[in-house]
């Protein structure tokens, strides 16, 4: 099935990546001054607290205890961590140039229409019914949140007027969080109300109020949508298209260590240059990194091709080095292993990293060229896959499926149904067996759901992330986006395994060595499958599992 044009809309399985906070209208807001912190003995049984009220939705009241309880117990890192978290979603997009640049210097008016144009697609495109109400009361709370923000005050709103913030939130909350609004009118009329409002008493622009509302609305939304900036958006694209320009690194903050490699990837500057996954970037171009967040280091990290950027960063072994490193268009491959792991035997091994637009003919090529070396068995790895493009998920599984339906769409507007069938071209009936782990998710699991149904092969490893929806990218005025759940999709046999995960025929525990690390008590993040050689692959358990799955299958013949 063709891709349609980019700048209409492109149907995909999108990668997952750090989740946006929900917000949800559950509970009236107090002033924090009025938060009874008699009941708790201490710091902990209020950020316990706090967290309830986080995980039953009642975030302003979350917001509100996690702030008197500060001013209680000051300094408590619990506690602290606990708002940080929160205020992540603000943090971000005023560490994001292209916001500050390009969204905040718009017109009010012209806010306001990007605005009523999200709030349409939402509610003709988003798979559930949003109300105009649910929608504006989160622009509320993100708004009110943000008054509490440090990056959103510094920029928007001068020193020494605490007692207007205040008395701006508390309206806010009385006058117009859940207010009852039935059209897109109402909500633009509402949402002019508060740019007047902060603006009197505070001197915000109302560009600034507007997109508080376009963030926070979409907060209303699942984990999966939201809205994207120009530089997100081209991200995002770039990611599709399987192009980026960068140095080629994935990272994450791990607050007073610097920025943790995920993955660094193959042919990359970064990997040329001595960069390798566990390592910790611990300077960028003379700016300490090791308490920046993964978005103002990003920020330092950006540039065009062919400029650079000096690095310092600790290797996994404790010893620090540094390098320069030149900018330039990395082609991110989907297939970054193809190896014949058992020649005796023909078993052949795929690791497939993701779904992009030349994903089935990156297939095509690595199939060819183990076939010419004898393969007769494949192990197809996607473990630590988090999906792609839908259209690339069937086309794929229609390499190793000969008939019948391999996934199917259902979503409210009609062109979100679909239906994908084999086409019986090119197809491979040797055996399979398939690697996925807590990390395959969206389109790694079309092709496990797709496996199972037709009994095509054996899945080994350990349960599938459980991401069983589709989104759209629609293009925005601005080179801006909108990430939408517009479907969810279903394997051959009509089932959905949304948060629950597909369980495989054999299941390998994660073994010890390999759970994620540790830092300062919180959890890092699992670096990705590294090894190069036949034997450093085999000897990997899931693969070892999978070997001696198709050594029996083979044998029996």
């Amino acid at each position: 099935m063709p891709l349609k044009s980019w700048a209409n809309k492109i149907q995909s399985i999108i990668f997952l990546s750090l989740s946006v906070l929900l917000f949800s209208s559950a509970a009236a807001a107090k002033d924090s001054s009025g938060v009874d912190l008699s009941r708790y003995a201490n710091a902990e049984e209020a950020r316990l607290a706090g967290e309830q009220l986080e995980n039953s939705h009642q975030w302003v009241d979350a917001i509100t205890l996690y702030e008197a309880a500060i001013e209680e117990w000051k300094n408590d890192e619990g506690l602290t961590y606990a708002l940080r978290r929160i205020h992540f979603g603000v943090d971000r997009r005023y560490s994001d140039r292209s916001f500050e640049n390009q969204l905040l210097t718009k017109g009010r008016a012209e806010a306001l229409d990007l605005y009523e144009d999200i709030l349409s697609r939402v509610q003709y495109e988003y798979v559930d019914s949003i109300s105009v109400t649910r929608f504006a009361a989160h622009g509320t709370e993100s708004l009110y949140m943000a008054l509490k923000n440090d990056k959103f005050l510094g920029r928007n709103v001068k020193l020494g007027n605490e007692d207007g913030v205040e008395r701006v939130r508390s309206i806010l909350i009385k006058d117009y969080w859940n207010r009852r609004l039935e059209t897109r009118l109402d909500a633009r009329a509402s949402i002019t109300s508060v740019c007047d409002l902060c603006n009197r008493e505070l001197g915000i622009s109302g560009t600034a109020i507007v997109m508080e509302y376009i963030f926070g609305g979409c907060n209303a939304l699942d984990e999966y949508s939201n809205f994207l900036t120009p530089d997100r958006y081209n991200d995002l694209f770039g990611s599709i298209q399987g192009e980026l320009v960068g140095i080629g690194i994935e990272m994450k903050g791990v607050k007073g260590r610097g920025m943790h490699l995920v993955n660094v990837l193959l042919d990359s500057p970064a990997e040329r240059g001595g960069l390798e996954p566990n390592d910790y970037i611990v300077n960028i171009d003379g700016t300490d990194c090791r308490d920046l967040s993964t978005d103002d280091a990003a920020r330092l990290l950006r540039g065009n091709s062919g400029s650079q950027v000096k690095l310092t960063f600790e290797t996994s072994s404790g010893s620090e080095k540094s390098n320069v490193f030149t900018r330039q268009r990395v082609q991110i491959h989907s297939i970054t292993r193809k190896v014949i792991l058992d020649e005796a035997r023909g078993i052949g091994y795929i690791r497939m990293e993701g779904f992009q637009s030349n994903t089935a003919e990156e297939l095509d090529v690595a199939l060819r060229e183990l076939e010419r070396k004898g393969m007769k068995a494949l192990i197809w790895d996607l473990r630590g896959n988090p999906g792609g493009l839908l259209e690339t998920a069937a086309a794929v599984i229609e390499r190793f499926i000969d008939r019948g339906v391999l996934v199917s769409t259902k979503g409210r507007a009609p062109e979100q149904s679909q239906v994908f069938q084999a086409h019986g071209n090119n197809v491979r009936h040797y055996p399979l067996t398939l690697l996925v782990d807590e990390n395959s998710a969206s389109a790694s699991e079309i092709v496990a759901g797709a496996i199972k149904d037709h009994h095509r092969g054996t899945i080994v490893g350990r349960k599938t992330y459980g991401k069983w929806s589709v989104q759209s990218i629609i293009h925005l005025p601005g080179e801006t986006g909108l990430k939408l759940t517009t479907a969810k999709f279903y394997s051959p046999d009509d089932r959905n395994y949304a948060h629950i995960g597909l369980e495989p025929d054999v299941i390998v525990p994660l073994p010890e060595e390999t759970h994620s690390a540790s830092f300062r008590g919180e959890p890092q993040e699992e670096t990705f499958f590294r090894a190069r050689t036949p034997d450093e692959i085999s000897a990997d358990a899931d693969v070892a599992a999978a070997i001696e799955e198709l050594q029996t299958r083979l044998s029996r013949k």
